[in-house]
């Protein structure tokens, strides 16, 4: 499973973990992204993995709970 998000693409970033000693050993910054019920243009209802800046920015509609 991608750590990438459905709607932007964003994935993980690369860098060092820096100790005090300042070893260097690599690491890895993964997106926050969350499994969302999303509204999609057809018409139906489905589950991307959206990071949350997409969920605040407005790029996705949300599907609502049918009761």
């Amino acid at each position: 499973m991608a750590k990438k998000c459905d709607i932007c693409g964003k994935g993980p970033m690369f860098g060092n973990n820096v100790s005090h000693a300042n070893n260097k050993t690599r690491r890895r910054f993964n997106p926050n992204l969350q499994s969302v019920r999303v509204q999609l243009p057809a018409g139906g209802v489905g589950r991307k993995k959206v990071c949350t800046r997409c969920i605040k920015s407005g790029k996705i509609v949300k599907a609502v709970h049918a009761a």
